[in-house]
């Protein structure tokens, strides 16, 4: 059976009446188009005309088919060929069942054209209609049905057929997404901290980095309670740091001094390609013993699966409301990138504001917008607000020693002079006075005025502070804050230099430790102390300090002209007043 014959057969079984009398109507119309055309010279007015006068008519074709154009009647010629054959004109877009649909496509047609449309490279619909057309030409096939019917085929198997069509067209993960019913979570069924859920997030707008001081897209790796949907603790990961996950977990058990039972997180292996470099799983990085030792159970999402992690909402409610409000915002990829960016953008280059936030007024900005989100209501508990159910819960008074392998680690460290040097800071501890080996340091960037202190095999050594400067004339121009502030510096200075001599005087003769403490008596006189020397009948006396010579000129020359000087300072007042 031939092309023809095939599409007659269908034709004949499944045609309704009324699909028929168009057919004829249409057949008839052309006819008496045909003869109008043969009686006028010029063809192309002569359609013209026909066209008019059928549109403007009262017939019987003009009631089954209503208006018309001149690419219609041309369409309709090409299709019947030169033949009588009204069943090439019946129209080609009825519906029978459900899963059936009523068209002139042959089966080897639908096939054709059904493998174009459910090509993994997503071809359109215009373009499948195109080269099969092409194919059945190749084939020899004398009739080709019309691109309406083709596309009106392809609509009906959408529609139809939607898990096929996203399968075929998008893949696996689009099915899931799109098409498969999802389970809906009862949020209500848990409690406060019951269950963290954990992802990263790459920033849309630069941060200054401490560490180069150079402006930088920093990840946010946040923790959001479930209940709450509250994002109850963060790290930002300047450079790749695989300890921030376990650091921001660490600040999460703070803010809420709870423990969680939960950690729900993605994929390792997919958390740690998506933010790290190292292609390491999140087993392999040691992270399951941090968890476990405080009795934390973690569970991993498909990789991908964002319609099972409630934190990918919040980072898209994040972005849109605050991020893009940020002077710095760059966008999160060339499609959403803000004007001042464009290529030959020179207006809003210029009213641009080139403020780029430091580390510390980034946490600032993203603590204030989080309570703005805490102040909104909780979806798990609409007469609540975020806050509110916050502070329901019940705290465990954890204890933040317990949390140290949590902190974020960095590279080791030498000590110096002055101790530690990080991040242009100085932090010192008397225990690390003496030493000038290597150490580890851990810290948290939400709180810089202290560094823990580890050996090179993770013994903890000490919590070293961070130094403040001295001013530079504290006793003369400075508050009595600041010369406070330089006495107990030179106290701490001195007691480490005795510290030292006591400690060399186990090794030294006598008479080599008698000449140390000369020597250490000479250096410790400054320019103010040599002041403090009276002759007392030819013999020299040495006071300690100020308050020691003053004390003995009230005793033994209370008219001395240095006391009334002295009381003029603010020494005096400190000490006496």
């Amino acid at each position: 059976m031939n092309d023809y014959a095939k599409r007659n057969k269908n034709m004949v079984e499944f045609t309704p009446e009324k699909s028929k009398k168009i057919a004829l109507a249409r057949l008839d119309l052309l006819n008496q188009w045909k003869e109008f055309r043969r009686k006028s010279d010029n063809k192309l007015q002569a359609d013209y005309d026909f066209v008019s006068l059928h549109n403007t008519s009262n017939s019987h074709l003009f009631e089954i088919l209503g208006k018309i154009s001149r690419g219609t009647l041309h369409r309709w010629k090409n299709i019947i060929n030169e033949t009588e054959d009204y069943t090439k004109l019946i129209p080609q877009y009825r519906y029978a069942k459900v899963n059936e649909y009523r068209t002139c496509l042959t089966d080897e047609e639908i096939k054709i054209f059904i493998g174009l449309l459910l090509h993994p490279n997503r071809i359109s619909i215009g373009k499948a209609i195109a080269l099969a057309k092409y194919k059945l030409q190749q084939q020899g096939q004398s009739y080709i049905p019309a691109d309406i019917t083709f596309r009106k085929y392809a609509n009906w198997f959408k529609k139809n057929n939607y898990d096929k069509w996203v399968l075929a067209r998008d893949g696996e993960k689009a099915l899931s997404d799109k098409v498969e019913p999802y389970i809906k979570r009862d949020a209500s069924l848990l409690e406060v901290g019951d269950i963290l859920v954990a992802d990263g997030h790459k920033l849309a707008f630069n941060v200054i980095n401490p560490f180069t001081g150079k402006p930088t897209r920093a990840t946010l790796v946040g923790f959001l309670d479930w209940k709450s949907t509250a994002l109850v603790g963060y790290e930002i990961m300047l450079e790749e740091n695989t300890q921030c996950i376990a650091s921001a977990l660490r600040n999460s058990i703070i803010n809420l001094d709870i423990i969680p039972q939960i950690v729900y997180q993605d994929n390792g292996r997919a958390f740690r390609a998506k933010y790290f470099t190292d292609e390491k799983g999140f087993t392999e990085l040691g992270f399951n013993g941090l968890y476990s030792k405080l009795g934390i159970e973690t569970v991993f999402a498909k990789p991908y699966n964002a319609r099972a992690k409630v934190i990918e909402r919040f980072f898209k409610e994040f972005q849109e409301g605050f991020e893009k409000l940020l002077p710095s915002y760059v966008g999160s990829s060339i499609q959403n990138k803000p004007a001042y960016l464009m290529r030959n953008e020179k207006l809003h280059k210029q009213l641009h504001n080139n403020f780029i936030p430091t580390l510390e007024e980034t946490i600032k900005m993203i603590d204030m917008w989080l309570n703005f989100k805490n102040s909104q209501p909780c979806p798990n508990a609409p007469d609540k607000t975020i806050a509110g159910v916050l502070e329901s819960r019940k705290q465990q008074n954890v204890d933040i020693n317990l949390l140290d392998d949590l902190m974020l680690a960095t590279e080791v460290k030498t000590i110096q002079r002055n101790g530690i040097r990080f991040l242009n800071c100085d932090y010192f501890d008397e225990r690390l006075y003496g030493f000038k080996s290597k150490v580890l340091i851990k810290y948290n960037l939400f709180d810089l005025t202290s560094i823990k202190v580890y050996t090179t095999k993770g013994e903890y050594l000490c919590t070293a502070e961070r130094v403040t400067e001295t001013h530079p004339m504290a006793k003369l121009l400075g508050s009595v804050t600041d010369f406070e502030d330089y006495k107990q510096k030179i106290v701490k200075q001195r007691k480490l230099h005795k510290k030292t001599i006591n400690a060399v005087k186990e090794y030294l003769s006598n008479d080599e430790v008698k000449y140390l403490e000369t020597k250490m008596i000479e250096k410790n006189l400054n320019p103010i102390q040599k002041e403090f020397k009276v002759c007392s009948k030819g013999v020299q006396k040495i006071f300690k300090n100020n308050s020691e010579k003053y004390e003995y000129l009230i005793k033994n020359n209370p008219n001395d002209k240095w006391i009334t000087d002295f009381k003029q300072t603010k020494e005096y007042k400190l000490l006496y007043e």
